[in-house]
C-alpha cells in the first residue's frame, strides 16, 4: 500500500438534508388540500353558494306571496270602501250572492235544453 492509499475507509456518512424540491412539493399538496377544503366550504358549506341560492329562491317566493296578499288587501279594503259608501254596491252582490230582487221586478229562469236528435 502506498501512502495515498489508507486501505478500507470507514467513512460515517452524513444524512442528506432534504431535498429542496421535495419540500416544495409537499407545500403545493397541502397547499391545493386546503384550496380544495375551502372551495368546497364554499360551493355546499352553512353560507355556501347552494345556500345562498336557496335563500335567493326562497326570498323571491315570499316577494311575490307578499305582493299578491298586498294586491288582495288593495282589492278587500276597496270592497270594504264601496260598500260603506255605495249603496249600489249593496244591491249588487245581493243580487249577485244572494239571488235577491227588488218588489216589482220579475224574475224569468231560462233553461237550456239538449237539441234533439233525430234518428
Amino acid at each position: 500500500m502506498s501512502k495515498g492509499d489508507s486501505g478500507p475507509t470507514t467513512e460515517r456518512r452524513r444524512p442528506q438534508p432534504a431535498r429542496p424540491g421535495r419540500t416544495r412539493q409537499v407545500v403545493r399538496v397541502l397547499l391545493l388540500v386546503c384550496a380544495a377544503a375551502v372551495m368546497v366550504d364554499a360551493v355546499v358549506g352553512e353560507r355556501g353558494l347552494l345556500a345562498m341560492l336557496r335563500a335567493r329562491h326562497q326570498y323571491s317566493e315570499l316577494e311575490s306571496a307578499l305582493s299578491r296578499q298586498r294586491a288582495e288587501n288593495d282589492r278587500l279594503r276597496e270592497m270594504a270602501r264601496r260598500l260603506r259608501e255605495d249603496p249600489d254596491a249593496i244591491e249588487e252582490i245581493a243580487r249577485r250572492e244572494l239571488g235577491l230582487i227588488r218588489r216589482g221586478e220579475k224574475v224569468f229562469i231560462v233553461k237550456d235544453l239538449k237539441p234533439q236528435t233525430t234518428p
